[in-house]
């Protein structure tokens, strides 16, 4: 499945002044699903980084016209300024929530203040400035063909070419012995642990005869996983982008005739051939770990306002069964030592659910922020644990 990102509704417009004092106006394109600006000016290589940065806290966006390389400074410089604020000397969180919620208001402060710097852009995703890249082909990757000029953040730009860059050189899946190559705004695998754990895991014998279904497949890396374990395997998404990404990643791999993908709200509403219509013997999933609001389509992957995806899934995995069926939940424990989510409500979701727990797998993280004691959350991601729970009918 693939989809035209620009091919959705107009696009909102962006407003300015121009030096001749006439309206200006031009497509306004984000991404992360940010508004276009109230207040802009115009401004280029005679702005200093001080008199920038008070015109951003104070809400007016700066659309450069000057030299890109100079752009770029001009951002280092602004985050510098910002940081060096944002590391004032006050009272420290009393509680890890809290001190969750004071980095999530930070990088709320950096996305906007740092998102406000923005760039001109051609309707083939050039860049009409001096000493700019060739940005082209990941303009035309993230947005797809559009129909005007536009304008977008300097900072988001930055990030469409870091995944343009992730997409062409892949992410290493040892247990594959391969690359998963994620898409832009779509997850990508970088913690491996959680791999790992499903392709150790002893699979149920229902799984072999009904296959599996992977609930919220996102790069496809997990149904990659258990279709080379030997499974028939059908990937879901809601997501349009996620499932172009998943079918990307299994035709590089050479499994299209394990994998089927379909866009679902959580649970297939089909069935894999000679199995039983919705039921499968096994249905994986690795929701969103962190209960909070995400702040763009990327950070749905982490965060999960109300655990509205873990709680979707286990409500509905009892139905979705094949008898001696399991189900494989994913999750790391952050958000139990963040104090954001009790283990007693995970247990009790599952109680009510029908299930009962047949076991459990778990693995530390490897990951570098794990090992950062200068990160204000570094005692509950050095306590974190990501584990597979073993889920069946009660």
């Amino acid at each position: 499945m693939t989809v035209d990102p620009g091919a959705a509704s107009a696009s909102p417009q962006l407003h300015w002044t121009g030096d001749d004092g006439q309206a200006q106006q031009a497509d306004w394109r984000s991404l992360a699903g940010h508004p276009p600006a109230q207040r802009v000016q115009l401004a280029d290589d005679r702005l200093a980084a001080d008199a920038a940065y008070r015109l951003l806290d104070a809400g007016t966006a700066l659309l450069w016209r000057g030299d890109y390389q100079n752009a770029r400074h001009l951002l280092q410089a602004l985050g510098r300024r910002l940081d060096k604020r944002l590391a004032r000397p006050g009272a420290a969180p009393a509680t890890p929530a809290a001190a969750f919620a004071a980095q999530r208001q930070a990088q709320a402060q950096r996305a906007r203040l740092l998102g406000g710097l923005l760039l001109p852009f051609d309707a083939d995703h050039g860049l009409p400035l001096r000493r700019a890249p060739d940005v082209r082909a990941a303009g035309a990757q993230a947005h797809g063909p559009v129909p005007a000029h536009y304008v977008q953040s300097l900072r988001e730009l930055l990030g469409i070419v870091g995944a343009f860059e992730w997409r062409k050189k892949g992410v290493p899946i040892p247990v594959l012995g391969a690359s998963i190559h994620p898409h832009h705004g779509v997850f990508s695998p970088v913690r491996g642990e959680y791999v790992d754990l499903v392709a150790q895991a002893p699979l149920p014998p229902a799984a072999l005869a009904q296959g599996a279904a992977d609930i919220g497949t996102g790069t496809g890396v997990l149904a990659a996983v258990l279709a080379r374990r030997g499974l028939r395997v059908l990937g879901t998404d809601l997501s349009a982008a996620a499932l172009a990404c998943a079918g990307d990643n299994i035709r590089r791999l050479g499994l299209q005739r394990q994998v089927t993908l379909q866009q679902a709200d959580l649970f297939p509403t089909g069935l894999l051939p000679g199995g039983e219509p919705g039921r499968f013997g096994l249905l994986v999933c690795n929701p969103p770990w962190v209960p909070a609001p995400a702040g763009s389509a990327l950070e749905a992957a982490v965060y999960d306002p109300d655990s509205r995806m873990l709680r979707g899934f286990l409500a509905g995995l009892a139905a979705h069964l094949a008898p001696g069926g399991e189900g494989w939940l994913i999750l790391s424990d952050l958000a139990e030592h963040l104090g954001l989510r009790p283990r007693k409500h995970l247990l009790g979701w599952i109680a009510d659910a029908g299930l009962q727990v047949l076991g459990r797998h778990d693995t530390r993280p490897r990951h570098a922020r794990a090992l950062d004691a200068s990160d204000p959350l570094h005692a509950a991601r050095a306590a974190e644990l990501t584990s597979l729970w073993r889920l069946g009918a009660a």
